[in-house]
């Protein structure tokens, strides 16, 4: 819709600019009348649906505003003519003119109109935002002494009684606690708890209850571009990513231990739903590899779904040899990893992930599901959310569809669940879709 609209403004006034240099006037009733149309027929769009308003479309809709508004003040002047008429001016103003539109219409271009997979559960989904603060840690992020707060949201069955799984969900390096909302969407319709934890500096935004905003942390940031390009020894990148799960596991420690306090004792509709005696825990890129390694230092959690992250938890670093081997103690819950091609084509080669191969041992009981064409991110609601920038970030355009893509994996998260936490039919998936 949005390259749409931006070829039909450029063409419409390049028409205009045309119009202008045959008649050699600058203003001119038809002109006029066509800036006010186009603002007119933008507005029916609006109220027809056909385009959804979010605050993306802001800035064009003021432009529109201001030209529309501009041309009734000049045809109530009844100014049809300017004196000197010059060719220069008119192209001059169509390329000023062309520019601001494109730089109007860049929101709707990143974040085009876009629809979230079909939710398939019984249930209608309500959502509820809180801010934990955790009285025991200090915030490493800041010298202010201040204590750490988590963000969090929750997608939870409304209306509806009994209680429900809980499952705990964690996002990757840069990104939102809503970056997979499609997921939790589909399961807290079919009857799930879900909560998803922004990780404060970590994430690339988030804002708390009373509105205070905090960006990700550029020395984070960093660390974790130059570990990407191999700027870092392997003991020095065991050790950041060692930090990393650190932090991410405490979070999530934090969060379900501040939600099993407050089932029982808070009367909000979220904590009366959850059913405490079944969690799963579920995460993206470095999310699911805290995920895993939570499952490790809790005995609460029944169910792990690992999607396209090394298992940092089971590395150990020796010094001696400078290699990463992976531990040998078994994992005895059930465990659904997820992968890419980023991911799939490193299992057998690259040292981070030796943990991750079929052939160990410690993990035989994992299911591993393969998307063949994937890339990192197609497995986040990022590529329908905006192409433009899963495309950058991800090096490339995906050879997956992407409501395939997420469509799939929410599909298979659930049923993995379902047999896990609610004993409801046997999960056998495909090795490769």
């Amino acid at each position: 819709m949005g390259i749409l609209i931006l070829i039909v403004m450029l063409v419409l006034e390049l028409a205009i600019a045309v119009y202008s240099i045959a008649t050699k006037q600058s203003d001119s009733k038809i002109k006029s009348w066509m800036r006010i149309a186009t603002f007119i027929v933008f507005i029916m769009l609006i109220f027809g649906k056909i385009v959804v308003w979010e605050y993306t479309w802001g800035l064009f809709a003021g432009l529109l505003f201001i030209l529309a508004f501009k041309e009734m003040v000049a045809l109530l002047r009844k100014q049809t003519h300017t004196p000197g008429y010059k060719v220069f001016s008119t192209i001059w103003k169509f390329l000023v003119l062309a520019l601001t539109i494109v730089v109007t219409l860049v929101p709707i271009l990143l974040f085009p109109q876009y629809k979230l997979p079909q939710v398939t559960g019984p249930y209608a989904v309500a959502t509820a935002t809180y801010s934990y603060v955790d009285k025991n840690r200090i915030e490493e992020f800041t010298d202010q002494g201040d204590n750490r707060f988590v963000n969090v949201e929750f997608w939870y069955p409304e209306q509806a009684d009994g209680t429900y799984p809980l499952l705990v969900f964690s996002h990757g390096a840069f990104g939102i606690k809503t970056s997979n909302t499609s997921t939790f969407t589909e399961l807290a319709s079919h009857g799930y708890v879900v909560v998803s934890i922004d990780h404060p500096y970590h994430s690339f935004y988030t804002v708390s209850e009373d509105g205070k905003v905090v960006t990700i942390n550029p020395e984070y940031m960093q660390e974790f571009n130059n570990a990407n390009k191999g700027a870092y020894s392997l003991g020095e990148y065991f050790e950041l990513n060692q930090k990393w799960m650190k932090l991410r596991t405490d979070d999530m420690d934090f969060v379900m231990d501040t939600i099993l306090e407050q089932v029982g004792q808070n009367k909000d509709s979220v904590y009366e739903r959850i059913d405490t005696q079944k969690i799963g825990v579920f995460g993206h890129s470095m999310g699911g590899a805290a995920s895993v390694a939570l499952s490790r230092e809790r005995d609460d959690i029944d169910a792990v779904v690992n999607i396209d992250a090394p298992f940092f938890s089971e590395l150990v670093y020796d010094k001696v040899t400078n290699e990463l081997t992976a531990k040998s103690e078994a994992f005895t819950i059930p465990l659904l990893n997820v992968y890419s091609d980023d991911v799939w084509i490193q299992l057998d080669s690259s040292p981070p992930y030796i943990a991750n191969r079929i052939s160990n041992e410690s993990f035989k009981g994992a299911f591993n599901v393969y998307f063949k064409g994937a890339k990192h991110l197609s497995l986040t609601d990022l590529p329908l959310f905006s192409p433009i920038l899963a495309n950058l970030l991800n090096g490339g355009k995906a050879d997956i569809d992407k409501y395939y893509a997420i469509e799939t994996q929410n599909e298979l998260i659930l049923r993995f669940f379902d047999s896990a936490l609610k004993n409801q039919g046997q999960f056998d998936p495909k090795a490769t879709y």
